[in-house]
């Protein structure tokens, strides 16, 4: 597993901030689709280490950045780079090679 960013309502805009891509997992524990797709999104961390940041937000500990992004269903993923939103993907069943093409190809 790579090492993913713990994102947070007061690191979110520093985070996405970053001049490479940033992949950010919308998620809660209780949510199925996102047990499935959280193991793709931590290994993918790992993969892109260098060329992306890779980053978690639990949406139950976090309700204001999740609330301003319109996020009504998750798991939902989002790429942003220099603070823009680049591409918004929902659901659970997301290969990781479809999250890593998509990624990368904003770095």
């Amino acid at each position: 597993m790579g090492n993913y960013v713990v994102a947070t309502d007061a690191n979110f805009q520093e985070l996405i901030n970053s001049d490479k891509p940033v992949l950010v997992d919308f998620w809660a524990e209780w949510c199925g689709p996102c047990k499935m797709i959280g193991p793709v999104v931590e290994e993918l961390a790992g993969d892109v280490e260098g060329q992306a940041i890779v980053a978690k937000m639990d949406v139950d500990a976090n309700s204001v950045v999740p609330a301003t992004l319109g996020i009504r269903s998750i798991p939902t993923l989002m790429i942003f780079k220099n603070g823009e939103l680049k591409e918004r993907l929902v659901g659970g069943n997301i290969p990781k090679a479809v999250l890593s093409q998509n990624l990368l190809k904003h770095a």
